[in-house]
């Protein structure tokens, strides 16, 4: 499975979302995180830009987190 362009830096985050990418989520999760961080989807290297930034500090980094564990459970 292909995935997203910044995926592969992500593994960390989406282990403590608790989350596993698979081939049916990977798309809506891919657009949750372009809507959390006010990106359109698919500007990936844009969001990536973004996201890099909130994860430099942690609490940003914690509130990416929880978004995504609370988003989680409706994909």
């Amino acid at each position: 499975m292909k995935m997203s362009c910044y995926f592969r830096h992500l593994k960390e985050i989406f282990q403590d979302a608790e989350i596993e990418i698979s081939k049916e989520n990977k798309k809506i999760i891919d657009q949750k995180i372009h809507q959390f961080v006010e990106v359109p989807y698919k500007h990936c290297p844009e969001a990536w830009k973004k996201i890099k930034e909130w994860l430099k500090d942690e609490e940003r980094k914690r509130r990416l987190i929880d978004y995504l564990k609370k988003e989680h459970y409706g994909f």
